[in-house]
This record gives structure tokens, C-alpha cells and sequence, in this order.
């Protein structure tokens, strides 16, 4: 199973998101789960990809060149793919995947995920999202998309297209339990 995960490269955030992203890390790479993300050496990213490292799991970094020449890639990944840009790194990260994981993050995380969940709604991506709820940073976020729903900007179904959870442990179980998207979502994806 490939999962991407996408989290922030803040240093200064509470230290329990980068426990949590930490314990991410080796979770998936104890059930034998392959970790793309974007490849940076710092915060969260350096933390999911450690703590996959720490268990042997194999990580799989994305990074643009500009972020290369300012070394912010992580200097342990065997495995560090070189792109473009950004426009190329959402899009190699979320190609292949199996699931995606947003853990907390500032905007480029906000826009990872927004840009997945649109992908879904137009069914050009059917698989499993989830948003790892730490310090109930997503509720508010998950308040709002009801909100959406509610003024008729989305459709009740769309509610559906991810996963809101609040500890690592329900990670993986959610993702087995999510089916498979709507091959038909597109049928549903203008508000009706």
C-alpha cells in the first residue's frame, strides 16, 4: 500500500504534532505501507518520515528543486524524487496512492488536501482521505465543509469523500473500512 501524507514543515508548532507524525511514520511502516510525502527535513515531514525510517519502512520523498537549494529535503531518504515544481510534486504525490493523510498544517497542507478532495468530488480519485484530527486541529475544518453543505455549495454525499480521525491507532482502519469512491461521482458533483 502506497499513502501520501501531507503535513507541514513547521519547527514551531506544538511538539504532540510531531510526536503524533512521528508514530504515523512507524505505524505505517510496521503494517508494510510505503510513505510519499513531500520530502522535507523539517517539522512534520521530518518526523513521518523518521518515524517510518525508524521501523525500516521505505519512504519516498517529492520534492521541487528550489527546495533542494535551499536544503530543506531530508538528508536521510534513500529515496528523494527531484521535480519541477510544485504543480508536479501534488501530482506525483497523489498518482499511485492508496490513501491520503493530511496531518495539521498551514496553507500548502490546506492546499494538498483541498486540491485531493476536489480531484475525488470530480471523480478523477477514488480513494480513501483522511484527516488525523490531533489536537482537534481539524474540527473547525470539518465544520466549515458541513457548512458548505448546508448553503448548498456541496452535496450531502460529498461529506463522504474523507475521513475525519483522532488518533493514529484509527488511521489504518479507516482506510480498510472506506469503499472505494463513486465511479459515478461526477453525476453528483454539481449541487443539485
Amino acid at each position: 500500500m502506497r499513502i501520501c501524507v501531507y503535513c507541514a514543515s513547521s519547527d514551531g508548532a506544538d511538539p504532540i504534532y510531531k510526536e503524533t507524525a512521528f508514530r504515523l511514520g512507524a505505524t505505517l511502516a510496521e503494517a508494510g505501507a510505503t510513505v510519499v510525502y513531500g520530502g522535507g527535513g523539517k517539522g512534520l515531514m521530518a518526523a513521518v518520515a523518521d518515524g517510518a525510517l525508524s521501523k525500516g519502512g521505505e519512504v519516498i520523498g517529492i520534492i521541487p528543486r528550489f527546495m533542494i537549494e535551499v536544503e530543506w529535503q531530508h538528508p536521510g531518504l534513500a529515496n528523494l524524487e527531484i521535480v519541477e515544481d510544485m504543480r508536479e510534486r501534488k501530482h506525483r504525490l497523489l498518482t499511485g496512492s492508496d490513501a491520503v493523510i493530511a496531518l495539521p498544517g498551514g496553507s500548502g497542507t490546506l492546499e494538498e488536501l483541498f486540491e485531493a478532495i476536489t480531484l475525488k468530488r470530480l471523480a478523477l480519485y477514488f480513494n480513501p482521505i483522511i484527516l488525523l484530527n490531533t489536537k482537534n486541529f481539524y474540527a473547525p475544518l470539518h465544520r466549515f465543509m458541513q457548512q458548505t453543505v448546508d448553503e448548498r455549495f456541496m452535496n450531502r454525499e460529498h461529506v463522504d469523500m474523507w475521513s475525519l480521525v483522532d488518533d493514529v491507532d484509527d488511521v489504518l482502519p479507516r482506510i480498510r473500512a472506506t469503499p472505494r469512491w463513486h465511479e459515478d461521482a461526477r453525476s453528483f458533483a454539481g449541487v443539485r
